[in-house]
C-alpha cells in the first residue's frame, strides 16, 4: 500500500476544526486560563506583602499602583479568576461524587460557575467599598 493510501484511509482526529465549541468546552479552556492568571496574581499578592515588610516608602509605590484605575482593573481580573478558578474547582468536585453528567447538569453547572463568579466578584467589591 503506498503512503498516500494510508494516509487517505486514516480517519480525521477530532480539531478545533471538527468540534463546535460548547459551554463545557469553553469553560474548559477558561478554567485553565484563569489558573495561569492567578499565578501571576500571586506575584502582585507577594508584591505587595515584601512592600508591607519594607517599610513605609515601598508600600505607598505598591498602593499607588494598586489604588489606580489600571491597578483596580487588575485586582478586579484577579478577584474573578479567583472565584471563577474556585467555582470551576466546585463544579469538577461535583463531578467527582458521580453528580451532573447529564447534559442539563453539565450546562447548568457551567453557567452557574460564570453566573456565580460574575455576582460573587461584584459582591465581594461592594463589600469590600463598604468596609472602607
Amino acid at each position: 500500500m503506498a503512503q498516500t493510501d494510508v494516509k487517505a484511509a486514516r480517519p480525521l482526529s477530532p480539531h478545533l476544526t471538527v468540534w463546535r465549541p460548547t459551554i463545557t468546552y469553553v469553560m474548559s479552556i477558561v478554567h485553565r486560563i484563569t489558573g495561569g492568571a492567578l499565578y501571576f496574581g500571586m506575584l502582585l499578592l507577594a508584591w505587595w506583602l515584601v512592600a508591607i515588610a519594607s517599610g513605609p516608602e515601598a508600600f505607598g509605590t505598591v498602593d499607588r499602583f494598586l489604588g489606580s484605575w489600571f491597578g483596580m482593573l487588575i485586582l478586579f481580573g484577579f478577584t474573578w479568576a479567583l472565584l471563577h478558578h474556585l467555582l470551576g474547582g466546585i463544579r469538577h468536585l461535583i463531578w467527582d461524587t458521580g453528580a451532573g453528567f447529564s447534559r442539563a447538569g453539565r450546562n447548568g453547572l457551567a453557567w452557574a460557575t460564570i453566573i456565580g463568579s460574575v455576582l460573587l466578584t461584584i459582591l465581594v467589591w461592594i463589600v469590600g467599598f463598604v468596609a472602607r
